[in-house]
């Protein structure tokens, strides 16, 4: 490799990681810029312990549909998967998106992929397949929130039509290439591959991997009753998360002042939601700025309380995530000690084996 080339790797490098981190600034600033952080802390530290307790239990929830819901998909590649296993790789795979956006999504697959000793690219391509799922169930999400918002909501928060209309054609871009692909696999393949190889052979050769992986991942969801349970879990990891969006609420005391019910977490969550999308360092300023916008717009929440339910939130799932992190890794290593097979770490599920 030559030296400029080393050059303009690092150079893209290093603008992939600043981004981020200026995002997240930028959007700090204007969540906060005029809150009374003495009030804030105030609201947090009137917390209800006995609400928190359930508030990180239904998170913990939400996360263990979540490895049930990759279970089912593993099943056709290997049936008995540790739900263990699985769960621990998910957090591992959220801690350290919480740090570096994007990276926990290849470690989580990585984890999974040798401790499970199943083919990394069919786990990476399950993870893919389950991206493309999630971004359908927060599309289905926000037309829920728009019917059940009791006013207009698109007038209320100008920037959500415009989000809504790019957003599902995306998804209905999505939609046909998935159907294009399972029912014209090969054709449909070196079509698009051949088009864009024209104009670009490394963006061809992402746009392969890419493709590669999602119909390994849907290779892995065989039968009716496999896309029920997927179906199923992607259902109750939605509604869990509406749930653990209202007992935060709970958890500041906070139904002492406003008028919280499950419908107005619903619309809190899946609008943020959009925040956690941008790539900043766990979501960290972008969902802070949509939080408190739609809080103080649509339910006429002070800026403190507001701020008090966002940083509180955020801040207990991000150090949630990466707490689990290293408890899973060291619980599942030890564990896989005792039973004479080896423990990894985040430079071992790198090398590559022989399944892979």
């Amino acid at each position: 490799m030559t030296s400029d080339s080393k050059k303009k790797i690092s150079l893209k490098k290093y603008i992939g990681y600043t981004i981020p981190i200026l995002l997240m600034i930028l959007f700090l600033y204007l969540a906060f810029h005029k809150v009374d952080f003495q009030k804030v802390f105030q609201i947090i530290s009137k917390l209800s312990i006995s609400w928190f307790v359930v508030f990180i239990l239904s998170f913990f929830l939400s996360h263990f549909f979540r490895a049930l819901r990759w279970k089912v998909m593993l099943n056709s590649t290997k049936q008995n998967s540790s739900v263990l296993n699985l769960f621990g790789a998910t957090m591992i795979g959220y801690g350290l998106n919480s740090v570096i956006p994007r990276l926990g999504e290849l470690y989580r697959g990585f984890f999974a992929g040798k401790w499970e000793n199943i083919s990394r690219s069919v786990v990476l391509g399950t993870i893919v397949v389950e991206r493309v799922i999630d971004i359908l169930a927060l599309g289905i999400s926000v037309l829920i929130t728009v019917l059940i918002y009791q006013g207009d909501l698109y007038s209320e928060l100008t920037w959500l039509k415009t989000t809504v209309v790019f957003g599902f054609a995306g998804i209905f871009a999505i939609i046909v290439i998935l159907v294009l692909l399972v029912k014209f696999k090969e054709k449909f393949y070196s079509l698009i591959i051949n088009v864009v190889s024209k104009f670009s052979e490394r963006i061809a050769n992402k746009i392969a991997y890419v493709f590669e992986m999602l119909i390994d991942g849907f290779s892995t969801i065989k039968g009716t009753s496999s896309y029920i349970w997927v179906i199923s879990y992607s259902i109750l990891i939605m509604l869990n998360y509406g749930l653990t969006a209202e007992l935060g609420f709970f958890v500041l005391n906070l139904q002492n002042d406003f008028d919280i019910n499950y419908n107005m977490a619903w619309i809190v969550m899946t609008i943020s939601a959009f925040g956690i999308i941008i790539p900043t360092p766990g979501g960290a300023g972008t969902y802070h700025f949509i939080g408190i916008s739609v809080l103080v717009t649509l339910f006429s929440f002070t800026n403190e309380a507001a701020s008090a339910y966002v940083l509180l939130t955020h801040t207990v799932s991000i150090l949630i995530f990466i707490l689990s992190m290293f408890l899973f890794m060291g619980y599942i290593n030890n564990k896989r000690e005792k039973m004479g097979l080896k423990k990894e770490n985040f430079y071992s599920v790198i090398k590559g084996d022989k399944t892979e």
